[in-house]
């Protein structure tokens, strides 16, 4: 019996996940199946198993993009560097960064010639200008696996009630009729996340409340906001069957870990990704952030880009193993983490990011030249009674703009604690110019951003 399979699954779940389901991505051309069932084998293997797979896999990808890539057979050329040469996973620090930059300018160069069924895709440009890629059949199955596999660790499953609260554009504006149906038959419900008005979190609650879900989904700051709404409403969410929450694509902080856990009565399960760079990591219930080590290699580099070890923060890099059509190597994420030595736990061997501590806009610049993570300034907010939400943005080493939305208006006594706390951090010479605003938009992604830095994002 597979450890990871869920226990407690009611008949139709098990319809679902042991043929609606695979019968769905058979019909899209897609191996998520047969990738999922061997990523629940491979995920016991050790350390030096996995790293023996990762290479084999590497050197393939290589080979490949050396010869159908434009982009890649023009790089090797360049440097000087085949594919042939690399040897070993620490031979991939040889290979060059890809960037954003380097997409946008490269797009059609970035396909390969002979790739077939590639779809376009963007993020949603929450720190920026959107960037467009291609994703092909073969990089969505094994993104879909790793995903499947993560759900199965909490013991929930495909098919299982879900209500997911989420902003894309990409979802909310595919909800036509094939795929409304194909949210009915996974039992998916979806809530938008752009609207987070009193009255729309009261019809979301009505509505969590009427399913019952066995897992939440959606970004941290906007389950933890109707968390907050439930709460202040007095209304009881904790005794609804909900077994996980997961959570993606924004920085968990401990807050919103703590009032989503106690207000719905289920865990927070952590993940960790993007569109762009694949399904890099995700949380176990025993705590472990485990790398999605059968696709993804992570490098952890430092601001001059050499590798650093485990322990040490610095840049995110990742090499995405599926991506042979339109290649993610060596890719800067622009998120900052560390790496884990130490094994998790629930003995699974696959390597472990101890921390994901958000992106470089996520920190701030002090008038001095130090850099510190925005925590240094929420916590200031935090700290101070009333305040409903808010948002940091330090447009300039001179001037930090503070939006707050507070319960009973802001009060000199209250902005003078915010400025005497953000000039003891960034500086006293610094202007801290603190708005009180009626509501704080997302942004357009439908994401929430605490902190925005302009000074970092040029760093």
């Amino acid at each position: 019996m597979n450890p990871g399979a869920p226990k407690n699954c009611d008949v139709y779940t098990r319809l679902v996940s042991g043929i609606l389901f695979p019968l769905h991505e058979r019909i899209k051309k897609h191996a998520s199946v047969s990738i999922r069932k061997e990523m629940e084998v491979s995920q016991w293997w050790d350390q030096q198993q996995l790293e023996q797979f990762q290479l084999c896999k590497l050197q393939r990808l290589l080979a490949r993009v050396q010869e159908r890539v434009p982009y890649y057979r023009r790089l090797f050329a360049e440097t000087g560097v085949r594919a042939e040469d690399i040897r070993s996973l620490a031979d991939l620090a040889r290979l060059p960064f890809l960037d954003k930059a380097a997409i946008r300018g490269n797009l059609e160069a970035l396909k390969s010639d002979n790739g077939e069924s590639l779809a376009r895709f963007n993020t949603g440009g929450s720190s920026g200008e959107p960037l467009i890629f291609y994703i092909s059949k073969e990089r969505i199955s094994h993104d879909v696996a790793a995903k499947w596999r993560a759900t199965r660790w909490w013991n929930v499953d495909i098919g299982d009630q879900e209500i997911v609260v989420w902003g894309s554009p990409i979802e909310l504006g595919a909800q036509d009729n094939l795929r409304a149906f194909r949210d009915r038959m996974l039992r998916t419900r979806l809530l938008p996340a752009f609207e987070m008005s009193d009255n729309k979190l009261d019809r979301f609650l009505e509505e969590i409340s009427a399913v019952r879900p066995k897992m939440l989904f959606g970004y941290p700051s906007a389950l933890s906001h109707i968390a907050r709404h439930a709460e202040a409403s007095g209304r009881n969410m904790d005794r609804l069957g909900i077994r996980v929450a997961f959570v993606t694509s924004e920085r968990l902080y401990d807050e919103q870990r703590r009032q989503i856990s106690n207000t719905f009565g289920c865990p927070v399960a952590n993940g960790y990704g993007g569109r762009d760079a694949g399904f890099i990591a995700h949380e176990c219930p025993h705590g472990g952030m485990h790398i999605t080590a059968e696709d993804i290699i992570v490098e952890i580099v430092d601001q001059q880009g050499a590798p650093l070890p485990a322990g040490r923060a610095g840049e995110i890099v990742v090499t995405h193993l599926a991506t042979g059509d339109f290649p993610f190597i060596r890719y800067r994420t622009g998120d900052i983490g560390v790496l884990e030595s130490n094994p998790c736990a629930c003995g699974r061997g696959l390597p472990l990011l101890k921390e994901i501590q958000g992106r470089s806009t996520d920190f701030v610049v002090a008038r001095n030249g130090a850099v510190m993570h925005g925590l240094a300034l929420i916590y200031v907010l935090r700290d101070l009674p009333g305040i409903r939400s808010f948002k940091i943005v330090q447009e300039s080493l001179d001037l930090t703009r503070v939006l707050v939305v507070s319960e009973n208006g802001l009060s000199p006594e209250f902005v003078g604690k915010i400025e005497s706390g953000f000039k003891a951090r960034l500086g006293q010479e610094v202007k801290i110019a603190v708005k009180e605003v009626p509501e704080i938009p997302v942004e357009k992604s439908g994401k929430f951003r605490y902190v925005v830095s302009k000074i970092a994002a040029r760093a």
